[in-house]
């Protein structure tokens, strides 16, 4: 019998082809005949459109056309996530632009040199209106209304009947107002496409070559805005240079892109600039939190009261309702919280719509939870951890629901935060941290914990199928990665099934006319619903490859096995084998392929959980914050590769650690960007990072074969709060109980400052007040992971 890899260290077998340059993009995608385009875009945050004049673009030098949306008479692609459906946006604004960046006109041309000078040439005469670029500001009754008709800049909203009653029987309240600032998704490779026209005498009548996560979700949204059959429609992604939630769906100019090659009867590309990228991907996280957490003197919770607003941004960007789905599930948290009351607001803004990032509505619950943990622990005068472990969730109670409408698969809190802070060495810390203080010395020492708890998978299966050949084997799965190592930990787990060498696996991928089916990359659901199909699909291979190895010799099926030697054989009889390609061509005479197809559908939901500590310095002198160290140990259920699971990690708790210190998008009173490019927002670098301590305990779910829960979004949701809450620790002695992200130096130096006069509280928007009351006709989030 083979001996498995499953849970160890492979090397990632899809890197030498980046390594080596061999990559296929976008950008250098070879086409014959391509034009190229571009977008005139709004340099206004609202107004109405008066005229636009594309004469003299039209007529520069190596341009094809210059087009407007009464040119083109575009379909409206569906949204991703339908957060109002009586707020729509065009592809190419119509007769109003809602926020800088919005696409107005597109340009055609020879050359992407010819396209850039002639967006130059466009005149568009814009009737400027009044702007809110203010989520909260959106909610006054004399807000500019982004769409009259509406009635107000509410897209969707509901609050709970409960109210402040959550809080009776408390002897403590602590409040907040927390931001959990907007921030840019920031991948590599911003947004690109290339559309080639086909027609009945060809396979399909386009073919869509583009960087997202989920090119079955590009294909169906396509179809269905321009009317086509789905299998007549062929989405190919090639090498994708990171998504991060910010490649979902079909998007405006996807479907520009598509009119355009159906008009021309030409291939087309649109391969998206950085100060694009920056005002035009949608943006992430944008919430304000007010929060109210009701405890006993002994430090047990009574009930938590919490009222949202999320950033739509323009037109209703799903990223709004997040603060309704997946932040008020996951608000609970791992505590035992009694009764918890929680309103959301999906606000509508003059601003770059906000979509998902990295963890999707699960980060800024985490960090709302754990802000008022430690809020609440500076008022009872007791340990952050005592707080936590005393509040926990019990093994025992597992299966859980929660108040939320979630159900917690398994998990055993403690176990990683323990970790956590045994590997920080968080005594030690705490009397370095005495001794700095007690010396007077102007550099601090910072030390934050975090637990928590988030959402993975859920929602539709997954499709793959799995083919041994003479050669090897194959592997195709509706999953699309773009960095996380799929090609790797698929072909483990069908090395760990059919005993063939991963060197011999080929996997298949991000091809519509390859894949029939396939939900693509979100919520941390690939290794656990498409690796589980993968497996299912496998041992189907492997039972058929039983059944007929058993004929060829001759023994009951019950008695074979997979060999070391590249086959099946008899248990205990070392000559009666069988190789893989005899197993193949037996099969074909029979007039059928060794293989088999599945469509996996999950049990439900995983949660995967774990403990952060954040090691901080802070000059009390300039504000000034450096990392030192960060301890991660995160539980995503059974670990089939470390190496992967470490990296997913890493990239989690960079981006986390980020957003704690340094990211921001901002927009001036007039919904100017203030951040539209890297020179002006602050993505860290490695320097800027400390080294990370990364571990992981297994708690393994049932609800899948592979006892496997997420891991790609884990470290973003527990990192952030750890820093914030290590920025605070730093100088809560002088009367500080809370800086809003990110702690920059300013806002650091101003905290301290203020000391214990700084007020954390004011009541919410009065928006909230008029909003209906959430019923028991209600649906749950839970299946709503992005």
């Amino acid at each position: 019998m083979v001996g498995s890899l499953l849970g160890t260290e492979v090397q990632r077998v899809e890197d030498p082809d980046l390594l080596r340059g061999r990559g296929t993009y976008i950008g250098n995608l070879g086409v014959e005949g391509l034009l190229h385009i571009g977008f005139v875009r709004s340099h206004v945050a609202h107004a109405e459109i008066a005229e636009i004049d594309t004469s003299a673009a039209a007529e520069a030098p190596g341009i094809v056309g210059a087009y407007t949306a009464a040119d083109l008479d575009l379909p409206v692609p569906a949204p991703f996530v339908e957060v109002n459906p009586k707020v729509v946006r065009p592809p190419l604004a119509t007769d109003r632009v809602r926020f800088v960046g919005e696409p107005v006109v597109v340009i055609v041309g020879e050359s992407a040199a010819a396209v850039a000078d002639a967006i130059e040439l466009v005149d568009v005469d814009y009737r400027e209106l009044p702007v809110v670029a203010d989520l909260e500001r959106a909610l006054d009754d004399d807000a500019e209304r982004q769409f009259p008709d509406l009635g107000s800049n509410i897209a969707a909203g509901y609050r709970d009947g409960a109210g402040d009653s959550v809080l009776d029987g408390a002897d403590v309240v602590v409040r907040a107002r927390i931001e959990n600032q907007r921030v840019a998704v920031v991948p590599l490779e911003g947004n690109a496409v290339a559309v080639e026209p086909g027609g009945p005498d060809a396979d399909h009548d386009i073919t869509v070559h583009v960087s997202t996560q989920m090119p079955h979700g590009v294909r169906g949204g396509l179809a269905k805005a321009f009317g086509f059959d789905a299998d007549r429609v062929r989405v190919i992604s090639p090498h994708v240079g990171g998504g991060f939630g910010g490649k979902a769906g079909a998007i405006s100019e996807h479907v520009v892109a598509v009119g355009l090659a159906l008009k021309l009867g030409r291939p087309v590309r649109w391969v998206e600039g950085r100060s694009e990228n920056m005002q035009g991907m949608p943006h992430g996280r944008g919430q304000v939190q007010y929060a109210e957490l009701g405890l006993r003197r002994d430090g047990s919770i009574v009930g938590m009261r919490c009222r949202v607003v999320g950033d739509c941004g323009a037109y209703a960007g799903f990223g709004g309702s997040l603060a309704l789905g997946p932040t008020r599930t996951m608000a609970q948290a791992v505590y035992d919280i009694p009764k918890i009351s929680y309103d959301g607001i999906a606000s509508l803004t003059n601003t770059t719509p906000v979509g998902a990032f990295r963890g999707a509505g699960r980060p800024e619950a985490a960090a709302m939870v754990e802000r008022m943990m430690d809020l609440a622990a500076a008022e009872l005068g007791v340990d952050p951890v005592a707080l936590r472990r005393k509040n926990f969730l019990v093994p025992e109670s597992f299966p859980y629901k929660t108040l939320t409408g979630a159900t917690y698969d398994s998990g055993e809190y403690a176990v990683p935060f323990d970790e956590a802070l045994r590997l920080a060495g968080y005594e030690e810390l705490r009397a370095e941290q005495a001794r700095r203080i007690e010396a007077g010395e102007h550099r601090l020492l910072g030390i934050g914990v975090s637990a928590y708890v988030e959402i993975t998978g859920g929602g539709a299966g997954e499709y793959a199928e799995v083919e041994v050949h003479a050669d090897g084997a194959r592997i195709r799965v509706g999953t699309s990665a773009h960095g996380q190592g799929h090609a790797t930990a698929f072909a483990m787990i069908v090395n760990d099934t059919l005993g063939i060498p991963m060197d011999e696996i080929e996997f298949v991928q991000s091809d519509t006319a390859e894949v029939p089916r396939g939900g693509g990359t979100g919520g941390s659901r690939s290794l656990q619903i498409g690796g589980s199909a993968v497996r299912e699909a496998g041992t189907e291979v492997l039972r058929r490859a039983k059944e007929i190895a058993a004929s060829k010799l001759e023994a009951d099926v019950d008695d074979i096995e997979v060999t070391d030697g590249g086959g099946l054989g008899v248990v205990g009889v070392p000559s009666a084998t069988v190789a893989w390609a005899e197993l193949v061509e037996a099969a074909a005479q029979e007039g059928e392929r060794l293989a088999a197809n599945v469509d996996f559908a999950p049990g439900g939901a995983t949660f995967p959980f774990g403990g952060h500590v954040s090691v901080v310095e802070v000059d009390v002198e300039t504000g000034q914050v450096t990392p030192l160290r960060h301890i991660a140990v995160d539980d995503c259920g059974r670990v089939l590769n470390p190496m992967l699971v470490r990296g997913q990690q890493h990239g989690g708790a960079a981006q986390g650690i980020a957003q704690a210190l340094w990211e921001e998008v901002t927009f001036d009173a007039d919904g100017n960007p203030e951040t539209a490019t890297l020179a002006d927002y602050a993505i860290p670098s490695a320097a800027d990072l400390p080294s990370f301590e990364v571990s992981n305990t297994e708690t393994p779910t049932p609800l899948n074969p592979l006892g496997a829960k997420g891991i790609g979004e884990s470290a973003t949701v527990g990192s952030t709060p750890a820093v914030q809450n290590a920025v605070v620790d730093a100088v809560k002695h002088l009367g500080v109980r809370h800086i809003d992200m990110p702690t920059t130096p300013e806002r650091v130096w101003q905290a301290i400052r203020e000391g214990a006069a700084a007020t954390y509280w004011q009541e919410p928007p009065a928006a909230f007040g008029t909003l209906p009351v959430r019923g028991d006709d209600t649906p749950d989030e839970e299946e709503a992971v992005v």
